[in-house]
């Protein structure tokens, strides 16, 4: 069959029995594992594809998190073409995903203890791709209100969605499945506070759809090192990624990092300077709402750490470039 360029264009392949609607949930070596229908039995499958050649002539690469239309090639074995890459929403940058609408980052309430700072990393990485983060503390079971209560005074009060869940337990996880349905979420947080636990309640079967794909492509423990979707239900999926383990903030300037601290906005109209750092200057709204309690010293702190990484940051960029110009004038 003749690659005729784009289906929505020429309107050549027609959803049935031979084409049918997906969605990439793992790409490995040229091959692409894509969630859809079976054609045989009701539920979803796992097939393994290859991409069309009209793709690398148009520059185009297919994504984990792309919705697709694929050609099944044989519905015994589960492998087809990917014949069309549908309009994504969103693209982002690290990791490399498609059509992520929300970000579930996940930490432990107690053991581990929260590291906030690793917590605000993850929050600036996501609002930087311009995703809205939903905060999950888990292990409910073993943690005390009071413990509960910081938690939520410190994040619930800077606008952030914040839920607590017990997976050992279920508590809280229907309310967790609701803020998930009908999105693809990605799935961010250190080791050990329970991201697989979570996953696994939410679907049983999340393993054996990623057996599917391992026993396929053979490649044992390292296909964990390659983003994943994992499909909850129709239209709600889940992605786990080592992309988002990165501790590193994207480029920026330290002067855009307070707008990544929404509690900050309010109390900046009462800064004396116009630009204020917040954290040297006098008369400056924040410091003075931070005294009265009015925002999370927790944050607060982290955001003088943060700060601080960027200027030196640009220090050393600047001293680089300096050198560098140094060299250009003796040559």
């Amino acid at each position: 069959m003749e690659d005729n360029g784009n289906i929505a264009e020429t309107g050549k392949y027609k959803e049935g029995d031979r084409y049918i609607h997906g969605k990439i949930v793992k790409g490995i070596a040229g091959f692409y594992y894509v969630y859809g229908e079976d054609t045989t039995k009701r539920g979803g499958r796992i097939y393994e594809c290859k991409a069309k050649g009209i793709f690398r002539k148009e520059n185009k690469k297919p994504l984990v998190g792309d919705d697709v239309r694929m050609e099944i090639l044989d519905g015994d074995t589960l492998t087809g073409n990917i014949v069309e890459l549908l309009p994504r929403k969103n693209e982002l940058i690290r990791p490399a995903v498609a059509n992520i609408d929300q970000a579930l980052v996940i930490f432990a309430i107690v053991k581990p203890e929260p590291n906030f700072n690793l917590l605000d990393r993850f929050l600036i990485m996501m609002e930087q791709q311009g995703l809205s983060s939903i905060i999950c503390f888990n292990k409910q079971d073993i943690a005390t209100r009071e413990e509960e209560e910081a938690l939520e005074k410190a994040y619930g009060s800077c606008g952030y969605r914040v839920l607590f869940v017990s997976a050992k337990r279920g508590d809280g996880m229907e309310e967790l499945k609701k803020l998930l349905h009908g999105k693809t979420t990605a799935v961010a947080g250190p080791s050990g506070v329970g991201k697989s636990s979570i996953i696994n309640f939410l679907n049983p079967e999340a393993g054996m759809k990623t057996g599917e794909i391992s026993k396929k492509i053979d490649r044992g423990k390292h296909t964990t090192r390659h983003s994943e979707i994992i499909a909850l239900q129709e239209d709600t999926y889940i992605m786990d990624t080592p992309g988002f383990t990165s501790l590193r903030l994207f480029h920026m300037e330290k002067e855009e990092l307070p707008k990544y601290y929404p509690e900050f906005a309010y109390y900046e109209k009462q800064c004396r300077f116009s630009g204020c750092a917040h954290i040297n200057e006098p008369d400056c709204g924040v410091k003075e709402a931070l005294e009265k309690g009015k925002i999370s010293r927790i944050r607060y702190e982290n955001y003088k750490v943060l700060y601080r990484e960027l200027q030196e940051m640009k220090k050393k960029y600047m001293s680089k470039c300096n050198m560098t110009l140094e060299i250009i004038k003796n040559k």
